[in-house]
């Protein structure tokens, strides 16, 4: 029995042990576990393992696992491109739940979502298809790898700096002679460099091979200008250049010689950029105003063939040049072309050639080629005076110099727009006004009573004759206005606010004066005292006859007809042929004359139509070629 009871109680307890163990080895499992899951998770994202479970979409594993059937399937891909497959993958996934929200209501520069085939990463619905194609790709050759590369810059790229940034790309045009800009860039830094490193003894080779890139640079650079002419072993001597700011650039120099380096040659550039600007400004004044060999070999000529004959011109015109009926103009010039043009259309548009006179006033280097000129050259029945403007005396009673012939003077005034005042806009007008010598008009002419006076840069296409005829209300000065500038605009130039803010500006260039009324409101005297007022304060003396002109004729101007003069040939490439050919009147004012290289083509017919081709001087001086 004994042995049977001891044999009951072995059976029973052996159960309750077992499952006393079996809680412990679970236990312990679930610890185990418990510790492995995470380590587990943290080495499969450290090593770029991926796992479809909690990323992507349905469609996204659907993809991934018919992509690896058709690799188990070829055998064609190796393990390295699976690997690749799995991680961009993976890292798109990441991107595309780590992107933040945009807030709504962007507009058009709000990132779209279109989500894409295979990693459902935001892309911009406007870009080109090709490249949503390729992005979509799992084929991870070069050419796919390089689109994804893109498409995932450009979406940074828009985050962060905005569409302007993707539309700034789009645009981008090939720099023109990038490599002779990228020479001068390396010159630059490494010229900050060398002063540090030759401070340092122990860097002497470097010094001397910075120092001899440098010089080789700048001997290339002061030979050449654009990519093509750089010589051919230009390449090594980049290489050289690159390597050697690379070394510099390692060492351990001191940070605030290599900023003040910087600095003065940042200095340096902005200084020689400013007079760069400064000379090609001056160059083309130069070129404007300098009288091309051609018309010099003109005016040379013409004075040592004056000298050469005798003849008495005018005795027999003295009595048309005073009479007040007949209808007088005045030429202030230095040109003789010009102001042959000049009479040459009007005349030849004019229904009555018999009584037109032109008084040419000129200074005494031009005044003897101008006498031969205009005896030479007939303009149908009508009378040329040429008259030297330095021998007139005008001044004695004054006391004061000789007077020197002044031209109209041509402004550029940009001012905001008159129908957006708060607008940051700025229009630009151009605005040819009398000179100095026109101020002098009453006292040359003091027995004619109306004149019209004409610029040196026009050509007249109608009959002029209608002008004597216009009443102009006790006005002086029959001009073109322009409106769109407004003495408001000039207050900076006025010496005073006693002027009205609404009167418009006028230009020059076919102008009839009524010199009789102009004696009456003492014009003369008034200009003279307004040139002496704004000079006492000092103002600039380009804008004296500017500021001057407008304030002596304020109220005074009697707007003519738009039709009567068209202005802007000597600047303006679009102006409308059609309105060139109704015009009474074409003003080439500006910088760019008919008579120089620089003037505008298709404007340039218009104006030597009515030069002679056949004169001997002109094809002297190869003036007609």
């Amino acid at each position: 029995m004994k042995g049977g009871g001891g044999g009951v109680s072995s059976s029973y307890s052996l159960p309750s042990k077992r499952r006393w163990k079996g809680l412990v080895i679970a236990v312990l499992g679930l610890v185990f576990l418990s510790m492995l899951v995470p380590l587990v998770f943290l080495l499969g994202l450290h090593s770029g393992f991926h796992t479809t479970t909690g990323y992507g979409t349905e469609q996204q594993r659907n993809s991934a696992s018919s992509h690896l059937t058709v690799y188990d399937h070829n055998n064609a891909a190796d393990t390295t491109n699976q690997s690749e497959v799995h991680h961009s993958t993976h890292m798109d996934d990441l991107i595309r739940r780590l992107t933040p929200t945009l807030p709504k209501g962007l507009g058009n520069n709000s990132v779209k979502e279109a989500v894409n085939d295979t990693n459902g990463f935001p892309m911009r619905a406007d870009l080109p298809k090709q490249v949503k194609k390729n992005s979509g790709s799992l084929d991870r050759g070069n050419n796919g790898e390089n689109m994804i590369s893109a498409d995932e810059s450009e979406m940074i790229c828009e985050l962060k700096f905005g569409s302007y940034c993707l539309w700034r790309r789009e645009q981008r045009e090939k720099m023109e002679d990038s490599v002779v800009k990228r020479m001068k860039d390396l010159l630059f830094v490494a010229r900050a460099y060398y002063p540090s490193i030759a401070k340092l003894p122990k860097l002497d080779k470097l010094s001397h091979e910075l120092k001899q890139n440098i010089q080789d640079f700048e001997r290339v650079l002061s030979e050449t200008t654009t990519d093509k002419d750089l010589p051919p072993q230009n390449n090594q001597k980049l290489k050289m250049m690159e390597a050697a700011i690379a070394k510099a650039k390692s060492c351990p120099v001191d940070c605030n010689n290599v900023d003040k380096k910087f600095r003065q040659l940042v200095d340096l550039t902005e200084d020689e950029a400013n007079f760069h600007m400064k000379q090609s400004a001056f160059l083309y004044k130069l070129a404007v105003q300098t009288m091309p060999k051609s018309l010099h070999c003109l005016s040379m000529r013409l004075t040592v063939e004056y000298f050469r004959s005798s003849f008495d011109i005018e005795q027999a015109l003295a009595k048309k040049f005073v009479n007040p009926d007949l209808y007088h103009y005045v030429i202030f010039s230095r040109n003789i072309l010009a102001s042959s043009v000049v009479i040459n259309s009007t005349v030849q548009h004019a229904k009555e050639s018999e009584k037109q006179v032109f008084h040419l006033l000129t200074d005494t280097e031009n005044y003897f080629a101008m006498k031969l000129w205009f005896f030479r050259n007939k303009y149908g029945d009508a009378a040329v005076q040429v008259l030297n403007i330095e021998d007139l005396k005008l001044y004695n009673h004054h006391k004061v110099a000789p007077l020197h012939l002044s031209l109209p003077e041509e402004f550029h005034v940009s001012f905001r727009r008159v129908d957006k005042p708060s607008s940051t806009q700025f229009r630009t007008q151009y605005l040819s006004m009398f000179s100095h010598s026109h101020y002098l008009l009453p006292k040359i002419f003091h027995s004619l009573e109306k004149v019209v006076v004409l610029d040196d840069d026009i050509i007249v296409q109608r009959d002029l004759s209608a002008l004597w005829n216009l009443d102009m209300g006790g006005k002086v000065n029959g001009a073109m206005q322009t409106c769109g500038l407004k003495l408001l605009h000039l207050r900076a130039y006025l010496p005073s606010n006693s002027f009205d803010e609404n009167s418009c500006a006028w230009t020059s260039g076919v102008n009839i004066i009524d010199l009789s009324r102009w004696r009456t409101h003492n014009l003369t005297e008034a200009y003279q005292r307004l040139v002496q007022e704004i000079n006492t304060e000092e103002r600039l003396s380009r804008t004296t006859t500017l500021s001057a002109s407008l304030l002596t004729f304020e109220g005074l101007i009697y707007a003519l007809e738009d039709n009567w003069m068209l202005s802007g040939l000597g600047y303006n490439y679009g102006m409308d042929l059609e309105a060139l050919k109704t015009a009474a009147v074409l003003h080439f004012d500006g910088s760019m004359k008919p008579w120089l290289e620089l003037g505008i083509p298709k404007y340039k017919n218009f104006w030597r139509k009515f030069l002679n081709p056949q004169d001997q001087f002109l094809n002297d001086c190869n003036v007609n070629q």
